[in-house]
């Protein structure tokens, strides 16, 4: 397995003095293959931060929630996670089509806990899992490169109060995203929003201010 540190890397090593500590990570601890207690943690996530590359090398990272089980461990060198319904700026997913480099981080912030992945992502419209998740509107299945386990030093605990009224759920019908209701998005949303938008009410900015200081957007 190719080692997870370049030159920029060995340097700070050096300067640092944990050379050795590194590099007894990078062959004994770094690995290629999900291991069956890690894919049990993924699969249990409903959350995690995905990291993508730009054509010209810039970085961004998205956060990713949905039910319990929004990754699925395929097998032990591939996931895959679903997409919703966004914003419509597809930076992540085109930084996929386009590069297809991601790194992605699994956090359990109640029993601190971290899982890290490199891979290689590819999109699809159409594939098999697309109805495994409720309103799922593509799927992006990772190839994973390597994986490993990060100390859980610094993780503040939190404790998760209760699933975003968002996520889809099967057999409800899930709320019209908030940001859809205001007046100046009306003519560039989808007429499908922007009924629904006129039967809830659309509101001005102040208004979806005061609802999302409410925790209600």
């Amino acid at each position: 397995m190719a080692s997870v540190y370049h030159e920029e890397h060995r340097r700070l090593q050096e300067a640092f003095g944990t050379t050795r500590l590194a590099t007894m990570l990078d062959e004994n601890w770094v690995h290629e293959a999900i291991q069956p207690d890690e894919a049990v943690f993924i699969e249990s996530r409903d959350m995690f931060f995905l990291s993508t590359v730009d054509p010209d090398g810039n970085p961004t990272v998205s956060y990713k929630g949905g039910p319990v089980g929004l990754v699925k461990v395929v097998n032990e060198r591939t996931l895959a996670f679903p997409g919703f319904d966004g914003n419509g700026m597809f930076l992540s997913m085109g930084n996929i089509v386009g590069q297809g480099r991601v790194g992605l981080l699994f956090i359990d912030f109640e029993n601190p806990h971290r899982v890290r992945v490199q891979g290689r992502a590819t999109f699809h419209r159409e594939d098999i899992l697309l109805g495994d998740w409720v309103e799922a509107k593509y799927v992006v299945r990772v190839s994973v490169d390597k994986v490993w386990v990060n100390c859980p030093r610094y993780i503040h605990r939190y404790q998760r109060l209760e699933q975003n009224r968002f996520v889809p759920v099967a057999c409800r019908k899930t709320p019209l995203a908030t940001w859809k209701r205001l007046d100046f998005v009306q003519d560039v949303i989808a007429d499908e929003d922007r009924s629904a938008a006129q039967a809830e009410g659309v509101i001005g900015l102040d208004e979806y201010q005061r609802k999302h200081a409410r925790g209600e957007a």
